[in-house]
């Protein structure tokens, strides 16, 4: 069992975060889907954003880090787009096991870091057409992990969707490429070399 912190889009908590961590804690792993919005959730991505402007960055990387104060190191840091880039800081405060950008990567700079947690992995997953996908930020990022001495696979999906793996998302929803994605999740080393134990209880 590998503990994970899931982070999740500017959007908020939507039913693709629980859908998340459902599959999961089914391969066997102990989900904390942290919710830095307390209970808003967005449909526009305008309006979310002007919401998480109006927290300011700094107070959710402050909230994030405090979601997972009471997790042991070790935990796998976990995000989708804006949640990627919460993955990334985590593993800057927090002895972490491995990160997971699922539609989003920052530049360090970005989040006040200068240089990756030496020896972290990491994985970057995003759709070929995805409209805020930046390539230079994705190459920053992977050449930030190498210059770490640690592995970071990259993976290249068809289409355009952005959370693509949010069924509640139809317009970006892809089901295969979802699937897809799942399976290199779970192959991702820190989660399958754990993912025969049995997983407790936790609190989404």
């Amino acid at each position: 069992m590998t503990q994970i912190a899931l982070f999740h889009s500017v959007l908020g908590v939507r039913p693709g975060i629980h859908d998340a961590a459902t599959r999961l804690r089914a391969a066997g792993h102990d989900v904390l889907a942290v919710d830095q919005y307390d209970g808003r959730m967005f449909d526009s991505y305008e309006e979310a954003d002007g919401f998480a402007q109006s927290l300011g960055y700094p107070e959710l990387m402050r909230r994030a880090v405090a979601a997972v104060e009471a997790l042991p190191d070790g935990f796998v840091a976990a995000g989708f787009s804006n949640g990627g880039g919460m993955s990334e800081y985590i593993a800057t405060e927090r002895r972490v096991g491995g990160v997971l950008m699922l539609s989003g990567a920052l530049p360090l700079e970005m989040l006040g870091g200068d240089h990756w947690p030496a020896g972290v992995p990491a994985q970057i997953h995003y759709t070929t057409g995805d409209s805020f996908r930046r390539q230079d930020w994705v190459d920053t990022v992977a050449s930030s992990i190498r210059a770490a001495g640690a592995t970071v696979e990259l993976f290249d999906y068809p289409g355009n969707g952005h959370l693509f793996t949010d069924p509640s998302l139809p317009a970006e929803h892809q089901p295969d490429e979802a699937d897809l994605l799942w399976q290199r999740v779970l192959a991702f080393p820190p989660l399958a070399q754990d993912a025969s134990r049995p997983a407790s209880t936790s609190t989404t």
